[in-house]
């Protein structure tokens, strides 16, 4: 009996996410280049590639470097750089490789560091992709402006592959068809001003998994994506479990943990201690989120307090008669992207019950 926190993966659950989206961009004829800031795992990433990923969605060069060490020889950096300092140079180091590399931009200061940083390198195989706003309001120019970007890159000596944004906005209960609506208006123009402006726009890419989980979400307009991005899809978290995008059944991540101390209520309910904080759940809670996680084997029970290794779970009147001191639970954290990154190892278990351990490589992978 292993020591608790500790994360588990469900390894079934795992490949019946896989193959459902998979599936799901293949009937939608668009690639799936899936996120792996999510799993930060070389172990999941070889599965997504065995369901047909094109290849990998990384943060930072630094991902990129953990990945394109496991043999993935795809990548695309989604995100501006500020190629200064040692970070220029590994990014040029990433093409001498071999391996095919796509970077994000979204300025012309961007543009000129890139192509600074690979003057002295092969860059047959690197291009850039304009990043569009469509609403999230993060990163990204004016979906207009991407043409004149796009010649700005080129005429650097730069490839450009097309155009992509995040809907970010989409992760609220009401805002995902919204979402999905304004990223493919948002994307359509970006790629007629690429072409506009006389280059080819092969490359259209965009997708969240609350945008792309579900068919219901499609819009008719859809046929202007030609690549899908989601992340969270492959584990799933409490987010997507309150949003009713992703089934509890469906979520392949939890982390154990054990109730250390119990206190029962005049009302009935109970109100327990577990040994996973802050430091095992991460911290993170969206403003309609209904507590600090979701505990799977009692669905009515509000995680209400993190405290660095403990979290308060209250479980309703006479819902909580077999939790004794010592039981284990299963509690799914709101996002799996930052509780991934809290650990060194992910228990991955099989149908059978049998065990390996799936080493985080990318874990603290930032720079």
């Amino acid at each position: 009996m292993r020591d608790t926190p500790y994360a588990r993966i469900d390894v079934a659950v795992l490949e019946q996410n896989l193959a459902r989206m998979a599936a799901y961009a293949r009937a939608r004829g668009v690639a799936l280049r899936p996120h792996a800031k999510t799993h930060k795992s070389p172990d999941i990433a070889a599965r997504q590639l065995a369901h047909g990923a094109v290849g990998l969605t990384v943060a930072t060069v630094a991902e990129a470097e953990v990945f394109a060490a496991h043999g993935v020889d795809d990548l695309f950096i989604a995100y501006p750089l500020w190629l200064d300092g040692p970070r220029a140079a590994r990014l040029a180091g990433l093409l001498t490789r071999g391996l095919r590399l796509r970077v994000g931009v979204d300025s012309v200061e961007g543009v000129r560091m890139l192509a600074d940083a690979t003057a002295d390198v092969d860059r047959s195989r690197l291009s850039v992709a304009i990043e569009v706003d469509c609403g999230h309001h993060r990163s990204g120019i004016e979906p207009h402006a991407a043409g004149e970007l796009a010649q700005r890159a080129h005429d650097s000596g730069l490839t450009v592959d097309g155009v992509f944004t995040f809907p970010g906005q989409s992760y609220t209960p009401d805002g995902m068809s919204e979402a999905a609506m304004d990223e493919r208006r948002a994307l359509r123009v970006a790629r007629d001003s690429v072409t506009a402006a006389g280059l080819p726009c092969p490359l259209v890419s965009g997708g969240s998994t609350p945008t792309t989980a579900r068919d219901e979400l499609a819009v008719e307009s859809d046929d202007v994506l030609t690549e899908l991005r989601p992340g969270v899809y492959a584990l799933g978290d409490a987010q997507q479990w309150e949003l009713g995008v992703i089934e509890p059944a469906s979520i392949a991540f939890g982390v154990v943990t054990t109730i250390v101390s119990r206190r029962d209520g005049e009302d009935g309910a109970a109100r327990l201690i577990v040994d996973a904080g802050s430091k095992a759940l991460a911290s993170d809670r969206a403003s309609w989120a209904s507590g600090y996680g979701r505990v799977v084997e009692h669905p009515d029970a509000r995680i209400v307090a993190l405290s660095e290794h403990h979290a308060t779970i209250v479980v309703p009147h006479g819902a909580a008669s077999d939790l004794a001191l010592g039981e284990r639970l299963t509690v799914v954290p709101n996002h799996v992207c930052t509780a991934v990154n809290l650990v060194d190892e992910l228990v991955a278990v099989g149908r059978h019950g049998d065990e390996e351990l799936w080493v985080v490589a990318a874990r603290g992978a930032n720079t």
